[in-house]
C-alpha cells in the first residue's frame, strides 16, 4: 500500500479512488466537522486531523501519519474551490479570487508539500482556476512549487490539464483541474478520454475507440426506489409544476422555445432549475448547496437519495451518513468523482511509482440495458396557467437585472452548459 496524506479530504472522494488502486491514507485532514464524522464512520482506521490546514503544523501531520519528511508516497487535496468557480463570475460579476481569505488554502497545500516531500502529489480544483485571463490561482501554484524545488531541492515538473469527468466513464458532467508532479523530476501525461457522446462528430482520429458516455441510468438504474420519500419531495412554489417536465428538460421546456406552456422566458432561470435527470444521458453536476427547485432531480420527479448521489459521484457502496440532508448534500456536491481519482492514481503508479496495475477498473459503472421509456410528463397544474402569456427573454450577458444592479429573484448563469453531444 503506497502511504498518502490527504488535505481538505471532504467526504473521501479522492481518496476512495487513491483507495482503490492500492494507496492507504495514513492521514486525512479535514476542516468541517460533519465530513470529519462522516469519514470517521465509513473508514474508522483513517487517522483524521480535523482542524483549519492554516493552523496545523505539517510536523503534526507527519506525526499523525506516522511518517518522516520524504516517506510518503502521495500528497492528495483539493483546496476549497469557491474563489475560482463560474458561480462567482455571474454573483458578483467577477469574483476576488486570490484576493479572497479563502484562497490562502492554496498556500497551506504548499506548505504541507515543501514541508513533508513526499513522492509524487495531485491537487484537484475547479476548472475556473485554469480559465483563460483568469488562472492567477494557477500560476500561484506553479510559481509555489518552482519556489519549492528552489528552497528544498525537489525537483517536482507539475502537469496540468482540465478534465471533464464524463469523458472518462464517470455519469456526471462535471469538469475539474488536476495538477500532478514527482519529487524526481519525471513527467506525468494525462490519460486520454476513453468515452464520448453518441451525437454530433468529433476531430479526434481516436475517437472511435471510445465508449459512449455512461449515463444516470447506469449509475443507478438497479437501486429500488426508496420506502419513505419523506425529505425527498420537492416543495414549496414549484414543486407541482416538476413533474411537467420530460426527462433531461428543465424550465426551459416551459418557454416560448420549448416543447410545452410558455410560462417562463427564455434564459431567466438558472439552468439547473426544474432540471430533470434523463435515464440515457449522464447527469448533470451535482449541486452543493442547491436551492428548493434546482437539479438535478431524480426522472421521478423527486430529489436524489444519499446512495444514488453516490452511485452518480462513483463512491464504493457501502457508506452511511448520519447528517442531514443539507449537510449531506453539501459534502456530496463538493467532492471529486473518485472514479476519477482511480483512474489518476493509476496512471501515478504506473508513471512515477513504477507500480502498474493492469486490473480492470474497480470504480467504472456497468453498462445496463435495456434502458425503460422515459416516463410520459403530466399536464401543467390549474394553478400555473395563469402564468402562461408572452415572456421575453434574457437580454444577454450583462445585460440583465442582475447585471445593471436591479432586484432580481434570479441572477442568470451567464455562461450556461447544456449536454450538446
Amino acid at each position: 500500500m503506497f502511504k498518502t496524506i490527504s488535505l481538505f479530504s471532504g467526504i473521501g472522494g479522492l481518496d476512495f479512488g487513491f483507495e482503490e488502486a492500492g494507496f492507504e491514507t495514513r492521514v486525512a485532514l479535514e476542516l468541517d466537522r460533519f465530513a470529519c464524522r462522516t469519514i470517521r464512520l465509513n473508514r474508522p482506521g483513517w487517522n483524521v486531523i480535523e482542524g483549519d490546514i492554516n493552523n496545523v503544523p505539517s510536523a503534526d501531520i507527519l506525526s499523525k501519519a506516522s511518517l518522516k519528511v520524504g516517506e510518503a508516497d502521495m500528497l492528495i487535496g483539493g483546496p476549497p474551490c469557491q474563489p475560482f468557480s463560474k458561480s462567482s463570475y455571474w454573483v458578483r460579476g467577477d469574483t476576488l479570487r486570490l484576493d479572497d481569505p479563502r484562497a490562502d488554502t492554496l498556500a497551506g497545500y504548499l506548505r504541507v508539500l515543501r514541508d513533508t516531500q513526499p513522492r509524487a502529489f495531485l491537487l484537484e480544483n475547479v476548472g475556473g482556476l485554469a480559465y483563460e485571463g483568469k488562472d492567477e490561482g494557477l500560476q500561484l501554484l506553479l510559481g509555489g512549487i518552482r519556489d519549492i524545488n528552489r528552497q528544498v531541492g525537489t525537483n517536482y515538473q507539475p502537469s496540468w490539464r482540465v478534465i471533464r469527468c464524463v469523458e472518462y466513464g464517470v455519469p456526471q458532467i462535471r469538469e475539474r483541474v488536476f495538477i500532478i508532479g514527482a519529487r524526481d523530476g519525471r513527467s506525468f501525461r494525462f490519460p486520454e478520454p476513453t468515452h464520448m457522446g453518441t451525437g454530433g462528430k468529433s476531430q479526434d482520429l481516436f475517437a472511435s475507440a471510445r465508449e459512449p458516455f455512461m449515463t444516470a441510468w447506469d449509475a443507478m438504474g438497479d437501486l429500488a426506489e426508496p420506502n419513505s420519500l419523506e425529505g425527498l419531495q420537492i416543495g414549496g412554489k414549484w414543486g407541482d409544476l416538476l413533474p411537467t417536465i420530460p426527462e433531461g428538460e428543465n424550465y426551459l421546456w416551459h418557454t416560448p422555445r420549448g416543447g410545452g406552456r410558455p410560462l417562463f422566458g427564455w434564459r431567466t432561470r438558472y439552468w439547473s432549475f426544474l432540471l430533470k435527470l434523463s435515464k440515457r444521458l449522464p447527469s448533470w453536476t451535482v449541486q452543493a448547496q442547491p436551492g428548493s427547485a434546482i437539479g438535478p432531480f431524480h426522472w421521478n420527479s423527486r430529489k436524489l437519495t444519499f446512495q444514488e448521489m453516490c452511485r452518480l459521484q462513483t463512491f464504493p457502496d457501502g457508506l452511511h451518513v448520519d447528517v442531514g440532508r443539507t449537510e449531506m448534500q453539501r459534502m456530496l456536491g463538493n467532492a471529486v468523482p473518485s472514479l476519477i481519482a482511480e483512474i489518476l492514481a493509476r496512471a501515478i503508479r504506473a508513471q512515477l511509482l513504477n507500480a502498474p496495475i493492469k486490473s480492470s477498473l474497480r470504480l467504472m459503472p456497468p453498462r445496463r440495458l435495456p434502458v425503460p421509456p422515459p416516463i410520459t410528463p403530466l399536464a401543467v397544474p390549474r394553478e400555473y396557467l395563469g402564468m402562461v402569456g408572452d415572456h421575453a427573454p434574457h437580454p444577454g450577458t450583462g445585460k440583465g437585472r442582475g447585471a445593471q444592479g436591479l432586484p432580481t429573484a434570479f441572477k442568470v448563469q451567464s455562461r450556461q452548459r447544456v449536454l450538446s453531444d
